[in-house]
């Protein structure tokens, strides 16, 4: 991790990481949301599973991870509709979501960005 890095988190909050866990119950429970990681790797792309388990576990989070997660919340978005968290049937998009950390993820991402672009900022000026 950059060293200008040092003053900012990169653990997720207990709400980032209770919002994975219920991604990856509900996941489990109805057989979908998401990509596992064989099927993410055969398509060459992340997956939300094993960011979901990292979560979940409190793991500290790489800058470019935390950037990451604040991309797909940005494009992801527009997924929220009426009725996607029913909870006897909730949407694939809403569970995927989850495994991104929900609402508290995309929260605390772009607070984690923000932190970063500042420290970035302050390197430049030096």
């Amino acid at each position: 991790m950059k060293k200008r890095y040092a003053h900012i988190n990169f653990k997720p909050p207990k709400s980032v990481q209770k919002a994975a866990k219920r991604g990856l119950e509900l996941r489990k429970k109805f057989k979908r949301g998401g990509l596992s990681s064989k099927e993410a790797g055969k398509l060459g792309i992340g997956s939300g599973i094993v960011r979901a388990i990292d979560l979940a576990e409190g793991s500290n989070m790489s800058p470019s991870t935390v950037k990451r997660m604040k991309n797909y919340f940005t494009r992801h978005q527009k997924d929220k509709r009426l009725g996607w968290a029913n909870p006897s049937n909730p949407s694939n998009g809403y569970i995927a979501w989850l495994l991104w950390g929900g609402d508290p993820g995309w929260a605390w991402a772009r607070k984690i960005v923000k932190q970063m672009n500042a420290a970035d900022k302050k390197h430049e000026k030096k």
